[in-house]
């Protein structure tokens, strides 16, 4: 197949280190390696193009529906993120349209389908966040049991249920949780380092750090915590697992996705209690911290940056 001009449509107010803007920098890379042309840009604003691929489709709409008016013979494809999935598309008409006028849908897991109308299906493909696993990693951590929290401080991410969860654990835990991630809100960095002076022992906040950092400190933790309320597919869970580090996940659609639906490590979104003990029986690393740490080890072909490529070659080849 010939090399063909792709443009990736992002929203326009998506900070530097969203999700979104991540994931498009990813796809471009990944599709540049097929030998395509890609830019990536806020709005289509009619340039010539074979394919346009809209991520997010409530935010990208317009850019979407423009290109599909002005572009019939292209090819459009509309990815979905989580706030679409999970929250926009139920009020976004516009976002409707985009899904009905294109050729592809891309979903980040499996799951997401449930949310989609049965006349949507056939188009949609199912591709999975890759991860590209830095050479050298540390071992695990040994002087505490280490547990990883990563996201921003942002209340759809319920970002200090870990920290809430690790107060008043017996002495004899081990357990301390690392937390990565930036604080958005001023209140929000107060209540971070307010936890911090609360539990010394327990509960570090370390910030927004680059992400070589977030990896090291993913290699180093027993597990991933992931308390969101929404997410749409997170790469956190692909990069924990890619790095040898099992994940205890809210059981909500986007974790289900990834991980499956009898997948041992999930809690209900705000169970503290529940939470806690996932913690004290995975830090005992009997049984149930062997199965949630295979079952991880079995997703981790899906995260490979050749399974990713594999699946846009596919979808490229389908349009």
């Amino acid at each position: 197949m010939r090399g063909q001009r792709i443009q990736i449509v992002i929203p326009a107010k998506a900070p530097r280190r969203s999700g979104n803007r991540v994931t498009a920098a990813r796809w471009r890379r990944l599709l540049e390696s097929l030998g395509h042309r890609v830019a990536i840009d806020v709005d289509y604003h009619g340039e010539r193009c074979d394919v346009l691929v809209a991520l997010h489709a409530h935010r990208s709409a317009a850019a979407a529906l423009k290109f599909r008016h002005e572009c019939p013979s292209g090819r459009l494809v509309v990815a979905l993120s989580g706030t679409d999935l999970y929250r926009d598309l139920d009020r976004s008409p516009r976002g409707h349209e985009a899904l009905d006028a294109a050729d592809r849908i891309v979903l980040l897991q499996r799951h997401a389908l449930t949310r989609l109308d049965r006349s949507l299906h056939e188009r949609c493909r199912v591709i999975h966040q890759s991860v590209v696993v830095p050479r050298r990693l540390p071992g695990k951590a040994k002087r505490s049991w280490q547990v990883a929290v990563v996201g921003h401080l942002r209340p759809v991410k319920d970002p200090f249920l870990a920290a809430r969860a690790v107060r008043d654990l017996p002495a004899e835990s081990r357990i301390r949780v690392v937390h990565l991630g930036g604080a958005l809100e001023e209140r929000m960095r107060e209540r971070a380092e307010a936890q911090m002076q609360r539990q010394p022992r327990r509960y570090r906040w370390m910030g927004n750090r680059p992400h070589g950092q977030v990896m090291r400190q993913l290699a180093r933790s027993q597990v991933l915590v992931l308390s969101s309320r929404m997410e749409g597919g997170a790469n956190v869970v692909g990069e924990a697992i890619s790095v040898g580090t099992p994940v205890l996940s809210t059981r909500i659609s986007g974790s289900i996705g990834l991980l499956g639906e009898d997948y041992p490590g999930f809690f209900e979104p705000g169970d503290v209690a529940g939470l806690r003990r996932l913690l004290l029986d995975a830090e005992s690393e009997g049984r149930f911290y062997k199965s949630i740490a295979a079952h991880c080890c079995a997703l981790k072909p899906v995260f490979q940056p050749s399974h990713e490529r594999r699946a846009w070659k596919q979808l490229l080849v389908e349009l």
